[in-house]
């Protein structure tokens, strides 16, 4: 029986994990004839049926998941010693594709990025910011970054920056001109901008003080799906935003806005990046991931 080359392999396993042809050859860089083939003769070479593929579906056989079970410890292994060798002739190099929020990129924007992109010049970072909730095996990704407490539990979680508080904000001439709500039940009042999701989904104002709690579906004359967006409706007194308060902080501090409800502002989980558990990370992701590490020791020392 002839030896499966490496790149079968790693075709296989990427197949298995996501679940979709079409999927896995977008994140192996293959049209989805190439990988076909590649699927196909390995199965000749071992003699074995690895899939049952439907129109609809792609699913492991019997003798594909052992397989699976068997060889991927082995060729992580194998692919962590090629990119340590590797990196020891050359400066370390690859493209990583990672979902994030946008508030999320800004934070490791201010001390993560510069530093990093400036020692690894060769590691390229793309970001793709949406609110949707993603898959990032399925869809492509390298990594992810959400809330930590969201992190699905196979997966590898670093996390970075301070918890994530919601605040609800207004302009002085806003709440001059339409009264300052006094508890969290005034706001159904009040002209107030609402945040749907790429998924469709509104967001409910969720009001929080000690075992106190109040979920508000507010209404306005604007929605949204940018945070930032929703903060330049609020300087413009157009209505009240409810965003993250390090989006705010900088115009509270200023005084051109004002922290509405201040004692019902909910905190949640810190970001985190994360990636799977279950396959050897690129060795740019692995460099990335100990420097947004690195930068979460340093605050918490």
């Amino acid at each position: 029986m002839p030896k499966p080359e490496f790149a079968k392999l790693n075709a296989f396993i990427t197949v298995a994990e996501i679940g979709s042809f079409r999927g896995a050859a977008k994140q192996l860089g293959l049209s989805p004839s190439a990988l076909s083939h590649a699927i196909r003769t390995l199965e000749e070479d071992l003699n074995l049926r690895l899939f049952n593929r439907t129109t609809r579906s792609v699913a492991l056989t019997e003798a594909g998941q052992a397989l699976l079970q068997r060889i991927s410890p082995a060729l992580d292994d194998l692919g962590q010693a090629l990119d340590d060798a590797s990196s020891n002739a050359r400066r370390p190099r690859g493209h990583i594709r990672i979902s994030a929020s946008e508030e999320s990129v800004q934070i490791l924007m201010q001390d993560v990025l510069p530093s990093f992109l400036a020692k690894h010049p060769d590691i390229h970072l793309e970001f793709a910011t949406e609110t949707r909730m993603v898959d990032i095996v399925k869809d492509g990704f390298d990594a992810g970054i959400r809330l930590h407490e969201d992190v699905p539990l196979d997966m590898v979680a670093v996390p970075f920056g301070p918890p994530l508080r919601m605040v609800a904000v207004a302009t002085p001439d806003y709440l001059a001109a339409a009264g300052t709500p006094k508890g969290p039940q005034d706001l159904l009042a009040h002209r107030c901008v609402r945040y749907r999701f790429e998924s469709g989904a509104l967001v409910k104002w969720e009001m929080v003080q000690g075992p106190s709690s109040h979920s508000l579906d507010v209404t306005g004359p604007l929605t949204l799906g940018n945070t930032n967006l929703m903060l330049s409706a609020a300087l413009q007194s157009i209505a009240i935003a409810w965003v993250p308060y390090l989006s705010a902080a900088p115009h509270l501090a200023e005084g051109r806005l004002i922290h509405v409800l201040p004692d019902w502002a909910p905190t949640y989980t810190s970001a985190a990046l994360y990636y799977p558990k279950n396959r050897h990370p690129p060795l740019a992701l692995r460099l990335f991931a100990e420097a947004v590490r690195h930068r979460s020791d340093r605050c918490t020392d």
